[in-house]
């Protein structure tokens, strides 16, 4: 297992959170996503084969930013 953590800009309720979650979730190798509005703080856990740049690529899909890929 791995874990990765990303900050993400743009953020501003819940339901931000429900869609990158969502797209983040349907990343292969992704096993598990904790999202926090508050601090725009993204926690990926991965079973070690999930690709970065496909997980920025999700967020960008939910229509948000990735600061530190």
């Amino acid at each position: 297992m791995a874990t990765s953590t990303y900050t993400i800009k743009g953020m501003t309720c819940g339901h931000c959170v429900s869609s990158v979650t969502e797209e983040v979730e349907a990343v292969p190798g992704v096993t598990g996503v904790k999202v926090e509005l508050e601090t725009g703080l993204m926690e990926v856990v991965s079973d070690g084969s999930a690709d970065g740049a496909a997980i920025v690529a999700a967020v960008q899909e939910a229509g948000y930013e990735v600061v530190n890929p």
